[in-house]
């Protein structure tokens, strides 16, 4: 029997429509861009005026770590996949499709939905929740056996910050489901307990055959869900829906990214980011067919891949890793063309159809490493396809450091567009060589040097941190340029700016 029973509940999980949105974190028409105490992120040109000599933003790779974990048990195998990971107070959660298909893409047994937990991100078990019985046993992790009396596909929770959300909903879920059709929505009171919201789909535009995403978006203060869909020319791609009370969804638009190329995208895994949750940030999955090149011939695991490739030639010739895309507003993206998790040199678990599809998404851990500061952890699937279990991968990145504006020893800068900022602290992610500095100046809005804050006024800063403090050597008050239109100069000399924030 499965946890979820089809009871509608719909408003009473969040107790009545959310509030008003946010204002806007855009510059008003002809007007500075008002930053506030808010931290940005050196991830687009948004801010950016101009930049010189060097200078450029460039985009950073995350580090291959430990497996975080291996799809062994009998429940799982092969097409294990569409990993979920949030924190939870002092406890890190993580759900994902447990699967088993063999090298003719048939699946070796039904999928579930599996629960792994951790203290530290770093180190994961597979608690025996004992709530289904799996080949007569319920020694097992599954958390959801079934959407709406079928077999899952995928099962995405999350922990709900909506203000107003009850304590029946406190998590809250979406997932496909095949009869009917769509996208639908669970919620919980302890992330492991489901009960199924209204009697069908919520969302029923749409493909989904993919990880679907929802969550509550402080920006408008409504839901937000990225789904998967097909255009018309069948190229694969992501849109995205609102929702007053995470039952009643909007029409669902198709992200723009610009005058980014046309690609093949499965995952969305866009969110909030915690430290700027102005910025959604996202790792969408890139799809390539090469086709039966020479190259492809080079791949690993031939005889699997043939095999593969006889019941659908893309099984064997398609490859697949991880994008980084950015926006400001959830709906158009800036999308680095190229790849933020390329599959790497170790390639017999790396370079099939399904690996290095990162999970959703991103959690703060501590380093492995003496003294260092907490750095980023994500987990990234390997060995998909081709063994009779898959892995998760777990890679690290420095805290905001996807991108950061970069010139080397030669030297570099950048001017910002006119803003206007509160507090009276300056506080830079940065890093830099032994020989290397960050300078930073304070302009009026026209670009005129303001006195005790030029380039000759201010410090070479050195070294490594992610909140350092900047001064000027004649330590004018900061707090004095609050509210009043400036720009910043900031030079670099082999370094990497990642990210700033006025603070009080």
């Amino acid at each position: 029997m499965a946890l979820m029973d089809r009871r509608t509940f719909a408003l009473s999980v969040t107790g009545g429509l959310a509030a008003p949105a946010f204002a806007s974190a855009a510059a008003p028409p002809g007007g500075p861009i008002p930053l506030g105490d808010r931290r940005e992120l050196l991830i687009d040109d948004f801010l950016i005026e101009t930049f010189s000599d060097g200078c450029a933003l460039r985009m950073h790779h995350p580090e291959r770590q430990d497996i975080a974990l291996v799809h062994d048990e009998p429940w799982e195998g092969s097409g294990s996949g569409y990993h979920s990971v949030f924190q939870d107070g002092r406890l890190y959660r993580m759900y994902y499709k447990a699967w088993n298909h063999t090298y003719d893409a048939k699946a070796a047994h039904p999928l579930k939905i599996a629960y792994a937990e951790s203290l530290d991100g770093v180190h994961w078990t597979k608690p025996e929740l004992g709530f289904f019985e799996y080949e007569g046993s319920r020694r097992n992790n599954i958390v959801v056996d079934e959407v709406n009396g079928a077999e899952p596909h995928d099962f995405n929770p999350f922990l709900d910050t909506n203000p107003i959300a009850g304590p029946n909903a406190r998590y809250k879920a979406v997932g496909y489901g095949r009869e009917p059709k769509g996208l639908y929505a669970f919620a919980s009171p302890d992330g492991l307990h489901w009960t199924q919201l209204g009697d069908g789909p919520v969302i029923t535009k749409g493909k989904f055959d993919t990880q679907n995403t929802a969550f509550w978006d402080p920006n408008i203060r409504r839901y937000r869900a990225y789904i998967r869909d097909f255009d018309e020319n069948e190229i694969r791609g992501i849109r995205t829906a609102v929702s007053d009370d995470f039952v009643h969804w909007s029409e669902p638009e198709w992200l723009d990214y610009g005058d980014a190329p046309v690609e093949q995208l499965y995952t969305n895994q866009i969110l909030p980011y915690y430290r700027a949750p102005h910025l959604y940030i996202g790792f969408p999955a890139r799809y390539v067919d090469r086709g039966w090149t020479e190259s492809a011939k080079r791949l690993p695991e031939q005889e699997l891949r043939r095999q593969r490739g006889a019941v659908n030639q893309r099984y064997g010739t398609a490859v697949t890793d991880s994008l980084l895309m950015t926006s400001r507003d959830g709906l158009h993206f800036h999308r680095w063309p190229e790849a933020f998790l390329r599959p790497g040199a170790r390639t017999r678990f790396n370079w099939s159809y399904g690996d290095n599809y990162l999970a959703w998404q991103a959690i703060e851990t501590n380093s492995a490493f003496d003294d260092a500061p907490r750095e980023l952890s994500l987990y990234a699937t390997e060995s998909y396809f081709t063994s009779n279990e898959a892995r998760l991968r777990r890679y690290t990145l420095r805290i905001d450091g996807f991108a950061s504006a970069y010139a080397p020893l030669s030297g570099g800068e950048f001017v910002t567009k006119p803003l206007t900022f509160a507090g009276g602290r300056l506080l830079l992610n940065y890093a830099t060589s032994a020989a290397g500095s960050i300078r930073v100046e304070i302009q009026d809005g026209q670009g005129r040097p303001l006195p005790g804050f030029s380039m000759d006024d201010a410090e070479a800063f050195f070294g490594d941190e992610i909140d350092g403090e900047y001064v000027w050597k004649g330590g004018e008050a900061l707090a004095d340029m609050a509210g009043r239109t400036v720009r910043l100069r900031v030079a670099l000399e082999d370094a990497d700016l990642y990210a700033f924030r006025f603070a009080a």
